[in-house]
């Protein structure tokens, strides 16, 4: 499980968030995962940091350690 200060990199993008940014996270795929976010009592996200101070969330299969 990947846990709160983790750095990580974004290994892929389901279609939840429009192109524009998914080509900003192409640009700089990593971060640091800065919080959790509850979905819909079963699912749970994880918020990213980019170095930008850009954030968004993420599913945890769209994620990698690095």
């Amino acid at each position: 499980m990947i846990e709160i200060g983790q750095r990580v990199k974004v290994c892929r993008v389901r279609d939840r968030i429009s192109s524009d940014l998914v080509e900003k996270i192409k640009k700089n795929p990593t971060g640091v995962v800065d919080n959790y976010k509850i979905l819909d009592g079963k699912n749970l996200g994880l918020v990213v940091k980019f170095d930008d101070q850009f954030a968004t969330w993420f599913f945890e299969d769209e994620l990698e350690a690095v």
